[in-house]
């Protein structure tokens, strides 16, 4: 599965990044995931991801990803802002789930 995250720059996400892909090898499921800034948002979404995550520092930004995510048929959600931290793996990992239901 291919998951976008889209934060501020694009890295700070990196912890949060690693933490969801360690807890979806929990789960036996294997994630591409790539942290992005908002302004790069169209021109990935047209490399097909799966889902598309938003960090709670750029939730002013929602609503406007939120609506080019549609536009490409994927699926998009906010991050809880206890979800992003380092050990915050399985609250990722379930938001993750319920984006793509």
């Amino acid at each position: 599965m291919k998951v976008l995250f889209v934060c501020s720059g694009g890295m700070s996400s990196a912890i949060v990044v690693n933490a969801l892909k360690k807890e979806a090898e929990k789960h036996s499921q294997d994630l591409e995931v790539k942290a992005v800034g908002s302004s790069e948002v169209v021109s990935e979404l047209e490399n097909k991801w799966d889902v598309v995550m938003v960090a709670p520092q750029i939730k002013h930004r929602f609503d406007n990803i939120k609506k080019v995510a549609d536009e490409f048929g994927t699926p998009c959600g906010p991050i809880p802002p206890q979800a992003y931290t380092p050990l915050g793996g399985p609250e990722l990992f379930k938001t993750l789930k319920e984006l793509i239901k």
